[in-house]
């Protein structure tokens, strides 16, 4: 695969946006109040969504399950996120199974899902250490503004030959409903953009 900047990602996301006729606007609200505003962002943009989305919801709340990687493939293959093309899902079968997703919406962002034991794990690529300018101030910043992403952290990703990457995921349980799981998938590609945002003085663009 490829290793593409963030920034071609957050280029990309903005111009399919405008390509369907969206507009930006700034709001400010408390954070605790995020997730309410990004379901109704998502009914905004895509008009009678509302009512599929609270039917589908009920439908996955009727049970409560351990997932493992092949079921989360199998039950995520359904939902509406990758049967309207917004995205799209593959199993990778490795020494450890996991969900490679590319995120049509926001530029073809590449997302890879784990499920270990009780917890499901998302990640997104930031940028190669390297590419920060100045990581101690880099590091200081995030401390300071990762609580306005909502259910995702920055973190340090150490490849098996020594290369470090900042990456964004977020976590929850294997026990999670489906509609919470695909709520993390899509916060965590809008965080990722976000996070382009907000801390690109801090990366060296080639």
């Amino acid at each position: 695969m490829t290793l593409k900047k963030s920034a071609h990602y957050q280029r990309q996301y903005r111009q399919r946006l405008r390509d369907m006729g969206l507009v930006k606007k700034e709001i400010w609200i408390l954070p605790e109040r995020a997730p309410e505003l990004y379901y109704l962002e998502r009914q905004l943009r895509q008009p009678g969504a509302s009512a599929a989305l609270e039917e589908r919801e009920a439908e996955n709340m009727k049970s409560t399950q351990l997932w493992t990687t092949q079921e989360l493939f199998e039950a995520l293959s359904t939902q509406e996120l990758f049967n309207d093309g917004r995205a799209t899902i593959e199993l990778l079968n490795a020494a450890e199974p996991c969900l490679h997703i590319v995120m049509h919406d926001y530029g073809d962002l590449p997302l890879f899902m784990t499920v270990s034991r009780q917890h499901i794990l998302v990640e997104a690529l930031l940028w190669p250490a390297e590419a920060v300018k100045d990581r101690d101030a880099f590091n200081c910043e995030v401390l300071r503004t990762h609580k306005f992403f909502s259910l995702s952290t920055v973190g340090l990703d150490i490849q098996p030959d020594g290369t470090e990457n900042y990456i964004m995921f977020g976590s929850l349980s294997a026990f999670s409903i489906l509609p919470n799981v695909v709520f993390e998938i899509e916060t965590l590609a809008d965080n990722v953009i976000r996070a382009t945002e907000a801390y690109e003085d801090f990366v060296q663009v080639s």
